[in-house]
């Protein structure tokens, strides 16, 4: 019984190789078929074996299994893994990290960039409203096993025999198949090395299956998709905005607004959708704006501000989300949005179409379950500071953590005088506040919970000086640039000039606060990847096996189920977050809240 199998495809894609590896990644057989026979080959040596199979992509591989409706139980992908392990301060000194550039350090070359918000967007974001993003967030763990699983099967020295689909006559060059298999098994190799050889082995073992265990859930949920009703979606969008326009432009209610704007800004040929235009109309009417942002519009003392932010939220609604939305991402009832596990540096996944992970609340009725079906959707309440209390050990913030609402059990512990404030004093603590009621309300909160406060003070400082941080699983941050380390250097040096100085120091503070929330938000997302992982072995167990994964926002799932079995899913899903939890952090008394609603509509949730 083969611990691992390696997938590997010729460069023709006429044929497909199963390699089998025992525990050690040593081959011990191997078998080529045919390329339309790959697939039913893959489906007989998951039913007898279930082993972890390795391959360079999951996205190259995952979709033609799903189509024939064949999921395995485990993988390794190399491509992630590879990028966290180049990284990993655990695994410093290691081949993996000491080797030239290789082809898994490049992304593959039809990879658009991934669409999620800055980090540092929402830094700002803090300092400006006073309050940060509610991210108490997370992110995917197969089964959460080990690379090198303690309790694998010993290996079996014959191939597998029962694949169907032999292509002899299809067999390329055995050079070509030699040089593709040694490639990767060399790959394979330094990264089951670079753990076994780490400060860490535990934890990045359960990082990289989780990882690879998230490539697979990312895979599931966009094949099987979110059920999503056009109908609702459309009449949503009528009874906000109109009816859709024929031939295009504006629906009725924006061109309404538009020309309010317009005359509240006594100028009947401005274009809303323009900022030049619209900070120049502004201006005359004496207002100096840098941008024509919601944060600056409110601020100002005029007529024009209602409409003017009601425009601009129906138009950006429009544009992502409105009827070409649906045209482009709603097919067959479902919305199949395709995610990128680890798009975002502190491991939060991102999207590469369809805009997942910032579907309006607004349009969330469309998502509707199917007659006879159940939504489950869960949200783990802030979970950034319940991670914080969990890697810190702050037994103070733990307790508090035992309410299901964190931020009142801080205000009923006296910390703070009321839950707001509790939750402008956490979120500011995790994201850097500076200013306003976070960096006011900091000082209780270090002498209430000073291990808390302790680690993302001292992530902050080491951001600063230009060193990088690591999650608690070992996800590393980029190193500082050589150009800001030399310009650290420079600033204290005798002589330095003071802007130069200034500046320096300005640029160190945004990095540190950068490093500051990578640790949580990073580790939260570990936690969620986890969460994840034991939430599809379960489900795969409950009634038929029908019950499935259908969304992931961050900390946020939503499970599509029959009705008979959504009180068992919703079961699955507590224990997951359980489980998730003792994955990470063991026995430590901290726990992890879910808000959790049966529905058919996600806008009831």
């Amino acid at each position: 019984m083969p611990a691992y199998v390696l997938l590997t495809r010729d460069a023709s894609a006429r044929t497909v190789t199963l390699t089998s590896l025992d525990a050690d990644a040593r081959p011990t057989g191997s078998r080529t078929v045919a390329a339309d026979a790959w697939v039913a080959a893959v489906a007989a040596v998951e039913a007898a074996d279930h082993p972890r199979w390795v391959w360079d992509d999951a996205r190259r591989w995952c979709p033609e299994l799903l189509r024939a409706d064949v999921r395995v139980e485990r993988c390794h992908d190399l491509r992630l893994c590879h990028t966290i392990l180049r990284h990993a301060a655990a695994a410093a000194g290691s081949r993996l990290q000491t080797a030239p550039p290789g082809p898994f350090d490049a992304p593959p070359p039809d990879e658009p960039p991934p669409h999620e918000p800055d980090l540092l967007d929402a830094l700002r974001e803090l300092d400006e409203e006073g309050d940060g993003p509610d991210v108490d967030d997370p992110a995917p763990a197969d089964d959460a096993s080990p690379s090198r699983a303690s309790g694998d099967a010993p290996p079996d020295d014959a191939p597998p025999d029962d694949a169907p689909g032999d292509a002899a006559a299809l067999t390329p060059p055995a050079d070509e198949l030699a040089d593709q298999l040694a490639t990767l098994l060399a790959e394979l190799h330094d990264q089951l090395d670079a753990v076994a050889g780490s400060s860490a082995p535990g934890r990045l073992r359960l990082l990289l299956a989780a990882e690879s265990g998230g490539a697979l859930v990312a895979a599931e949920m966009q094949h099987d998709g979110l059920p999503w009703d056009r109908a609702r979606h459309d009449a949503l969008l009528t009874g906000m905005m109109g009816p859709r326009p024929v031939g295009g432009g504006r629906p009725r209610r924006l061109e309404d607004l538009a020309a309010t704007v317009r005359t509240l800004l006594d100028d009947p040929r401005l274009n809303p959708d323009s900022q030049p235009h619209l900070l120049a109309s502004l201006r005359r009417q004496g207002f100096s704006l840098a941008s024509t942002s919601k944060w600056e519009v409110r601020e100002l003392d005029h007529p024009v501000v209602e409409p003017l932010l009601e425009y601009k939220r129906l138009s950006r609604l429009l544009s992502a989300n409105g009827w070409a939305w649906l045209d482009a991402w709603v097919h067959d009832g479902r919305f199949r949005p395709t995610y990128v596990v680890g798009g975002v540096v502190t491991g939060r996944w991102a999207t590469d179409g369809g805009g997942a992970l910032q579907l309006p609340v607004s349009l969330r009725g469309a998502a509707h379950a199917d007659p006879g079906w159940r939504l489950v959707v869960a949200d783990a309440a802030q979970l950034e500071p319940r991670v914080l209390a969990a890697m810190s050990g702050d037994r103070a913030m733990s307790d508090a953590a035992r309410a299901s609402d964190l931020y009142q059990g801080i205000a009923d512990a006296g910390i703070v005088a009321t839950r707001t404030d509790a939750k402008y004093a956490l979120l500011g603590a995790i994201y850097g506040a500076t200013t306003g009621a976070s960096a006011m309300l900091m000082p209780r909160l270090t002498r209430a919970y000073p291990r808390a406060v302790a680690l993302v003070e001292d992530a902050a400082r080491a951001g600063e000086r230009g060193e990088p941080v690591s999650t608690w699983l070992g996800r590393t941050s980029p190193s500082a640039s050589a150009g800001f380390l030399d310009r650290l250097g420079a600033a204290g040096a005798e002589g330095a000039d003071a802007e130069d100085v200034r500046d320096v120091r300005r640029a160190a503070r945004e990095h540190g606060r950068f490093t500051r929330n990578f640790v949580v938000q990073g580790t939260a997302a570990e936690w969620a990847l986890c969460w994840l992982a034991s939430l599809r072995r379960r489900l795969r167990g409950i009634g038929d096996g029908r019950a499935h994964l259908a969304y992931f926002l961050h900390d946020e799932v939503v499970v599509h189920t029959p009705a008979a079995d959504a009180d068992e899913a919703a079961d699955a899903v507590r224990a997951a977050a359980d489980e998730a939890g003792r994955l990470l952090f063991g026995d430590y008394p901290v726990e992890f809240a879910l808000d959790l609603s049966v529905v058919e509509s996600y806008a009831d949730a």
